[in-house]
């Protein structure tokens, strides 16, 4: 990293089968970056084709936050933070330029916005007044305290509803020293696609994806101990995988309800960005069907002072 640039932190964003991480390690390479993910399920273990690791694409790029964590592990927003400042302060620390790349919207915003996360202990009193409320009006609590989270795994299983609301609701000791946040200053690229081709992408990653054998290291998962609903808890391609494992759904509805699911994450992701714009973070979009690498060192170029 040059000491001349006017940011100390690259970061990589945009929706799922965006292209994200070739565009990070093609900057990476160029500017002596190393990778720090941003993504809330790379860091398992042996989770590799469901969560899209692709580490044939880094080559000689370091990257840090991918398999850092056992299958079966739960990794909250605190814990990532925590490890996202680690690594940032190690790669700075050695004279290169950290490079975040990702699209989980919540550890994006727990890398940018300044502020050093508080680990929540578990309420007992909170617990105990939510443990005759049904499924439906957990769900319905946690959206009014988060009515823009596009994170939708917090809905589907009851103990992570509950954490999640715990979270949320969780008021810190004012007296209570806090860390101080180290200084970053980011330049955020973003890489932006037409609606119709990106469904597009989608689509043929999935296929690609099944192809690669994504059921079979599911069902592998599965044998080694991590319990089907633990894989719920893993997202979109773990809980439908699941799904047609358990036989609940065939081989088509799997494809056909999968590939709609992730359509409609990508959305989510893409209003996320723009809160995150609307709350403060300058996004460079680039046009993913034209030249993202040459635009991206444009912006580049423009930033030093």
């Amino acid at each position: 990293m040059k000491p001349s640039q006017s940011y100390n932190l690259l970061t990589i964003l945009g929706a799922t089968a965006s292209g994200k991480t070739r565009l990070a390690v093609s900057l990476a390479r160029e500017l002596s970056g190393e990778i720090i993910s941003a993504d809330s399920r790379q860091v398992f273990r042996q989770m590799n084709i469901g969560t899209g690791k692709d580490l044939h694409e880094y080559g000689s790029v370091p990257y840090h936050l991918i398999d850092v964590l056992e299958p079966g592990q739960e990794c909250s927003v605190f814990t990532f933070q925590r490890l996202f400042l680690q690594a940032f302060e190690e790669v700075a620390a050695r004279g290169c330029l950290p490079v975040l790349c990702g699209g989980t919207g919540l550890y994006l915003d727990a890398a940018l916005r300044g502020y050093r996360m508080v680990e929540v202990p578990e309420n007992l009193q909170l617990r105990a007044e939510l443990a005759d409320k049904s499924d439906a009006e957990l769900v319905a609590m946690l959206v009014k305290l988060l009515p823009d989270q596009h994170n939708r795994t917090d809905q589907t299983e009851r103990a992570r509803t509950i954490r999640a609301i715990e979270i949320a609701s969780h008021q810190p000791d004012g007296q209570q020293e806090q860390e101080p946040f180290p200084v970053i200053c980011p330049l955020v690229l973003g890489i932006r696609w037409d609606r119709a081709e990106l469904r597009r992408r989608i689509t043929q990653r999935l296929r690609q994806r099944l192809e690669a054998g994504m059921l079979d290291e599911i069902q592998q998962l599965h044998t080694n101990g991590v319990a089907w609903e633990r894989l719920d808890y893993y997202g979109l391609e773990y809980r439908y995988g699941g799904m047609f494992l358990r036989g609940e759904l065939n081989r088509n509805d799997l494809f056909q309800k999968l590939n709609a699911a992730i359509h409609d994450f990508a959305k989510r992701q893409e209003t996320w960005f723009r809160r995150m714009e609307r709350n403060g973070v300058a996004i460079h979009w680039l046009d993913g069907a034209n030249d993202p690498v040459a635009e991206a060192r444009k912006i580049i170029s423009a930033h030093f002072v």
